[in-house]
């Protein structure tokens, strides 16, 4: 049974292959024709293939968006921690932010305030 499988096959291949010379193709031209596919499909994959160029590109602008986004939170981290700092520390440091943030005074000061720009949205304490 296997041989009669085998014998088929080998009939099969030798009329494609009469076809073919009855058509002027030869091995050269059907491998020539078919290592360029093979090229382009590969090629095709290359660029826009699951991580292709495209896909590579694309991860690298990501990438250096995300460095952007990282070193700026890394400004406003230290930034934070001077802050805190200088709260855990300075007694002006802390005197100026509660002045700041709920109006305290000293006795005997009084605050005025501007009324805010036309526009801007009015800061409640």
């Amino acid at each position: 049974m296997a041989k009669s499988a085998t014998t088929r096959k080998e009939s099969l291949l030798a009329s494609v292959t009469r076809r073919w010379q009855e058509h002027g193709l030869g091995w050269r031209k059907v491998a020539t024709v078919a290592a360029a596919v093979v090229a382009m499909g590969l090629g095709y994959h290359v660029m826009f293939g699951q991580n292709g160029l495209t896909a590579y590109e694309q991860k690298r602008q990501e990438a250096r968006a995300l460095n952007r986004q990282l070193q700026s939170l890394q400004r406003e981290n230290e930034l934070l921690k001077n802050h805190v700092d200088r709260l855990q520390s300075d007694p002006n440091a802390i005197e100026h932010q509660a002045r700041e943030e709920l109006h305290y005074t000293r006795p005997g000061e009084v605050i005025y305030t501007m009324p805010d720009a036309p526009g801007k949205p009015a800061k409640t304490p």
